[in-house]
């Protein structure tokens, strides 16, 4: 239970900052372009968790062995996470627009429990599936039925990729996690997709190399690096090594809740009846699924 509950904790905490993201991206994307964004976000994140690694390790006095199949693990989960999965999301999201993106990507969990079932070998309980429609459900009210997805057929398909990679990611990094410490996984995976975005914004940068005379704009770009980034992905990878991938996946439907709550008290949206129907749908689902798991199993 104190598992379930701490890893409920990462997971919600990670889906609320990635619920606000958005909000900030929104303003610095508007001066730096989209692959150097990305490369900022993982230089910094990695010079962090970095530190922050080498630090535990002094205090522990122990060190990981990371053979050459392990690199290739965290390689991979650094590549179809952190740079496939990111850049879908971002560039499907400009070829549609962040409605589109929002609901779209919100199919994620579904693609989470598919995988954790056949790569993970997790049981497909009636419960979970309950509370997988019920989040579903509430996402559509939250959000809406979008009539224009079909028009944006290009970025549609890569937003469908964005949710089939990070379903990836996440499943990986469950198995990643019975080798090697969270920390550990997540800095040298954020390593590898720094080295895989470098030459992408190398490209970039001699077309657009941006606006930073702002320090609204640097602040951004830290709190994208440190908090966004090293701290969510920590979290949700934390998340997910404490709980089972399928019930943890259902936390990932906070993000629209999050983000439309901030959308309304920064941006001045609005927020009507649909926004607390579908919000206590999804917080019904999770709490199905993260308490009284024996008996509701």
């Amino acid at each position: 239970m104190k598992r379930n509950l701490l890893g409920a904790i990462c997971l919600s905490l990670a889906a609320s900052i990635w619920g606000g993201m958005y909000v900030v991206s929104k303003y610095v994307l508007a001066f730096i372009p989209l692959f150097t964004l990305m490369w900022l976000r993982y230089i910094i994140a990695f010079v962090f968790l970095y530190g922050i690694l080498k630090l535990t390790q002094r205090k522990r006095k122990k060190r990981e062995t990371i053979k050459k199949k392990d690199w290739i693990l965290i390689g991979w989960i650094g590549f179809i996470g952190y740079f496939i999965s990111i850049s879908f999301q971002f560039i499907g999201t400009k070829l549609s627009d962040a409605h589109t993106g929002a609901l779209i990507t919100s199919t994620t969990p579904a693609f989470i429990i598919i995988f954790a079932k056949f790569v993970l070998k997790e049981r497909l309980t009636i419960r979970k599936v309950i509370s997988l429609v019920l989040a579903t459900g509430g996402v559509f009210i939250v959000i809406g039925m979008d009539n224009h997805i079909g028009s944006y057929l290009y970025g549609s398909v890569l937003l469908v990729g964005a949710s089939i990679t990070w379903a990836l990611l996440s499943v990986y990094v469950k198995i990643a996690s019975k080798r090697f410490s969270i920390l550990t996984i997540t800095t040298y995976a954020v390593l590898f997709a720094l080295l895989f975005t470098t030459p992408i914004m190398l490209w970039e940068i001699q077309v657009d190399t941006g606006y930073y005379q702002n320090y609204l704009i640097i602040l951004s770009i830290i709190y994208l690096g440190l908090i966004s980034t090293a701290g969510a992905f920590f979290l949700w990878n934390k998340g997910m090594e404490l709980m089972e991938a399928s019930i943890g996946s259902l936390f990932f439907f906070l993000q629209p809740i999050v983000g439309s709550f901030l959308g309304w008290f920064l941006l001045s949206e609005k927020l009507d009846v649909s926004f607390f129907i579908g919000g206590i749908l999804i917080l019904v689902a999770v709490m199905l699924v993260t308490y009284k798991k024996k008996q509701l199993s």
